[in-house]
């Protein structure tokens, strides 16, 4: 079974934010659900959630048959879990239709290649309602600054490991929301030298 120390270590802080921020029986996508922890976690917290997990092809087996083994019967109160979608934020014809509250996604941004970035904003736009959110967990620096020694070293092993990969600049990664029409709201501090981007879909 698939099992993140990460996401153990973060759900319930996250899990604050979004009681804080999402709208009563919301519609969250998540973004690269990998484990499912967080999917099953938050619809076992929040009554009347709707979640829809998604993973890119190379993973979907296995979050699939990790989301088809969990009890069903401990969810939340009105609270549904979806059945995975397999999704590649390159990929425009992959993203669902346009429903959802909120979109949401942890710890993928340094995984995934700085070109993709563009292509995470922009299809979360599209399938965001008007006032919808985009919240975006993970390490992240400032212009090239780091938060913390730690994620330096950090950054510096994905780098080395795999040239796309790496902590991904927040600011930046602000200025192109704001080019796609996605505003920035907040940037909260999370465990472990985590932040929790949020972003407004325009109207």
């Amino acid at each position: 079974m698939l099992f993140s120390v990460a996401c153990e270590r973060n759900k319930r802080p996250i899990l604050s934010v979004l009681e804080t921020w999402l709208p009563a029986e919301a519609a969250v996508l998540e973004i690269g659900s990998g484990s499912g922890q967080h999917a099953a976690f938050f619809c076992q917290q929040i009554q009347g959630l709707h979640w829809q997990p998604s993973e890119q092809a190379g993973a979907y087996n296995e979050l699939a048959a990790q989301l088809a083994a969990m009890d069903r019967g401990s969810l939340a109160q009105g609270s549904e879990l979806a059945a995975p979608l397999a999704l590649d934020v390159s990929q425009p014809l992959q993203w669902p239709s346009p429903r959802f509250d909120a979109v949401f996604t942890a710890n993928t941004c340094h995984i995934m290649a700085a070109a993709a970035l563009p292509h995470l904003l922009a299809g979360s736009h599209r399938v965001l309602k008007p006032g919808g959110l985009l919240l975006i967990y993970g390490p992240f620096h400032d212009g090239g600054v780091h938060t913390a020694a730690s994620n330096a070293a950090f950054d510096a092993q994905l780098r080395s490991r795999d040239a796309s990969m790496g902590l991904r600049d927040a600011l930046l990664l602000n200025e192109q929301a704001a080019g796609l029409g996605l505003a920035h709201l907040a940037d909260l501090a999370m465990p472990a030298n985590n932040r929790l981007l949020i972003f407004r879909r325009d109207a």
